[in-house]
């Protein structure tokens, strides 16, 4: 697995290293083409630029028209003598629709008939000052850069004198020497891209992907068994973004392993204790069915009726169990459905309190109920209300010495009503309290042996929890115990 992260690693540099030199030789082919397209225009411009008055000189030195008539002679003349001072220059005689009436050239390769003059117009209305390209009568398929001037005779415009100023021979040699100046120039540029990009991406690449190494190692040790392994982060880069994630990774999954063995322990607890407690009443039911049926005929009426209650107790002990389990494990899964409505919650407390009245009056118990108002509404599930108010009192009658007291009260508090349970007795050492909401746990140390499953309070707690609330407690050892919680008020 490692080499195959490592290797995963080593590809990726590769792969970003390619990437980076095929992207550094399409810039550099972008930039060689774009240079040469903006030195052939720059130029032209400043060819035609230099040259823009070529054509009104020639005008300056001789008529191209008399009476109306082309004077070929003088024409040819001065166009000999311009082209044997430029050689580069064609010149063409137009007429008013852009046909062309003479020309002289270097050869007599003219394929054209005639030239469109809305370059030419466009050149003279600008004076020769904007960039712009006219036709070139001996390649139909190209333009060139040109000079031109109206001719007129007695206020009569009779055509144009149209110079082209780059000639072909000079367009085939510029050309061949560009390109070999672009292969020079592109041959040359490559190889110093090709070296630049290489050395350049690696040393870059290695830098970037040193703190990735750095990643893959961690991971390595975390994959091990090294829990504890975690990537340092000295910024706030995408691999430090990366190396944050992968340590929160860490943590959840490292605190998800811590209570995994947690709940493990717990069941493993839940199992023993379960065990135990079930096998009590079992046992009781299974020796005096036993028993029962062994001295069948035997016994006395009044044997058989104890027996018959002793095993009606321990199965109702056992149902009970069992009944509490199955609750308790539906509300630690959050399996439970409230169904919240509003309800006097003193009304609540003094119908489970009248359910008790009798069992209280065994131990000489006065139930005192103190309650602020009587019409004071709750929002909860009265179902699990009236369960977790059963489970606080009958542990209060348990757990309370005889002929002491218990106090019910509701209060407001803000926007909250406070229900509290209170009981004399023994109370509960202070380092018990935060215990006592565990299955099973029973304090015994000093409320004595008392029968129950031991899940009571621990199903208050969950019932509460689902309702966004805490049960509190408050004692003091040899005085009292206080069970409160708060709910909010409706209305």
């Amino acid at each position: 697995m490692y080499t195959q992260i490592k290797n995963a690693g080593n590809s990726l540099f590769w792969r970003i290293s390619g990437v980076f030199l095929l992207l550094t030789i399409l810039i550099g082919l972008a930039h060689v083409f774009i240079t040469a397209y903006t030195a052939q225009k720059y130029y032209a411009e400043t060819t035609q630029r230099l040259n823009a008055d070529v054509a009104q000189h020639l005008l300056l030195e001789v008529k191209p028209f008399v009476d109306g008539k082309v004077n070929e002679e003088a024409l040819h003349h001065i166009m000999h003598s311009m082209m044997a001072v430029n050689p580069m220059i064609e010149v063409y005689l137009l007429n008013n629709e852009g046909e062309i009436l003479s020309y002289v050239v270097l050869d007599k390769k003219v394929k054209l008939k005639s030239v469109s003059l809305a370059p030419v117009k466009e050149f003279l209305k600008n004076k020769g000052q904007t960039f712009v390209l006219g036709d070139d009568p001996r390649n139909p398929k190209k333009n060139s850069v040109f000079s031109a001037v109206a001719v007129e005779e007695k206020g009569k415009a009779l055509g144009y004198v149209y110079i082209v100023l780059v000639s072909e021979q000079y367009e085939n040699i510029s050309e061949t020497v560009w390109n070999s100046y672009l292969l020079r120039l592109g041959t040359r540029f490559f190889t110093f891209s090709l070296i630049a990009a290489f050395v350049l991406g690696l040393f870059i690449l290695w830098l970037l992907t040193q703190n990735l190494r750095k990643i893959i190692t961690v991971v390595h040790q975390f994959e091990k068994g090294d829990l504890q392994a975690r990537i340092p982060i000295k910024s706030n880069g995408e691999l430090d973004n990366l190396a944050y994630t992968f340590n929160k990774m860490a943590d959840t999954i490292l605190q998800n392993i811590k209570e995994l063995k947690k709940v493990d322990e717990l069941r493993r607890e839940l199992i023993a204790n379960t065990s135990h407690d079930l096998r009590t009443p079992l046992s009781v039911i299974h020796g005096y069915v036993e028993t029962l049926m062994m001295k069948q005929g035997k016994l006395s009426p009044e044997e058989e009726e104890k027996y018959l209650n002793i095993i009606l107790k321990s199965s109702e002990q056992l149902n009970k169990l069992v009944g509490d389990l199955f609750e308790l494990s539906k509300l630690e899964a959050k399996q439970v459905q409230l169904h919240k409505q509003p309800f006097l919650m003193a009304e609540l407390l003094q119908d489970v309190s009248s359910k008790y009245t009798l069992l209280a009056k065994e131990k000489q118990l006065n139930i005192i109920a103190q309650f602020e108002s009587k019409e004071t509404l709750v929002y909860a599930d009265i179902k699990m209300m009236e369960r977790v108010l059963q489970n606080l009192l009958i542990n209060a009658i348990k757990h309370s010495t005889q002929g002491g007291k218990i106090i019910l009260s509701v209060a407001e508090k803000n926007d909250q009503i406070e229900v509290s349970i209170s009981n004399t007795g023994e109370g509960i050492a202070e380092e018990d309290i935060p215990k006592i909401f565990d299955r099973y746990y029973k304090v015994e140390k000093h409320y004595g042996e008392n029968k129950g499953t031991g899940l009571g309070l621990a199903i208050v707690k969950n019932i509460l929890e689902l309702h966004q609330s805490l049960i509190r407690v408050k004692s003091k050892l040899n005085e009292y115990t206080t069970f409160y919680f708060q709910l909010p008020a409706h209305g």
